[in-house]
């Protein structure tokens, strides 16, 4: 699957939002955001009004870049969501949410996204005691996420735990860091999204 292979830090600085895309340099002094909060490039410290289109393509972009996604995938939950029954933004971002790499990374388990899909890649991770290699799997009511008995990859989760600690975990989940277990006990709501998003702006752009 295509990724994105660019800098990442510059990502959180043009949506002006720390993303926790770089995995522990986010949590020191070091992160592009805390160093300089505007947007990169030589006008970025310019004052830019955007338009309606521009404002609803740049929460697009945001929420794209908080779970890791490229345009097409992005596309396909949406379609996903505009066929299913409720409130089409809020079903995006549950299935979202759902994600296995999102839950390794909002649990704690991984610093950042991308160290999620490597520790899922390399076949560390279980749900229901069956290994799962794929970032994308949507997890389920019910299920419980496990971490593979491998001396060096326990040593790198539990290093994660330590520096992720006050960043808190959503209500779905429950985390058990001794264990290193994830019990999904609901589905996730609306209030669960740790990041300020305007998802109408979404369905309003893929409206038109």
């Amino acid at each position: 699957m295509a990724k994105y292979k660019d800098a990442v830090c510059r990502l959180c600085r043009r949506e002006g939002a720390k993303l926790f895309l770089k995995g522990t340099r986010c949590y020191t002094p070091k992160c592009a955001m805390s160093r300089r909060e505007y947007a990169p490039g030589q006008h970025g410290q310019g004052r830019i009004k955007l338009s309606d289109y521009g404002l609803q393509l740049r929460e697009k972009q945001k929420v794209k870049r908080i779970y890791g996604v490229l345009e097409k995938q992005f596309r396909l939950y949406f379609q996903a969501a505009d066929k299913s029954q409720g409130v089409t933004g809020e079903i995006l971002l549950q299935q979202l949410e759902r994600r296995l790499d999102n839950v390794l990374q909002r649990s704690g388990l991984a610093s950042s996204t991308a160290d999620a899909r490597q520790i899922t890649a390399h076949g560390n991770v279980k749900v229901n005691g069956r290994r799962v290699d794929v970032a994308s799997f949507q997890v389920k009511v019910g299920d419980s996420v496990t971490i593979n008995n491998k001396e060096n990859i326990i040593k790198h989760v539990k290093a994660n735990i330590e520096l992720t600690k006050d960043k808190g975990t959503p209500k779905w989940i429950a985390v058990d860091t001794n264990a290193l277990e994830v019990k999904v006990i609901k589905l996730p709501s609306r209030d669960d999204i740790g990041f300020p998003v305007q998802e109408q702006l979404i369905v309003e752009l893929y409206s038109k």
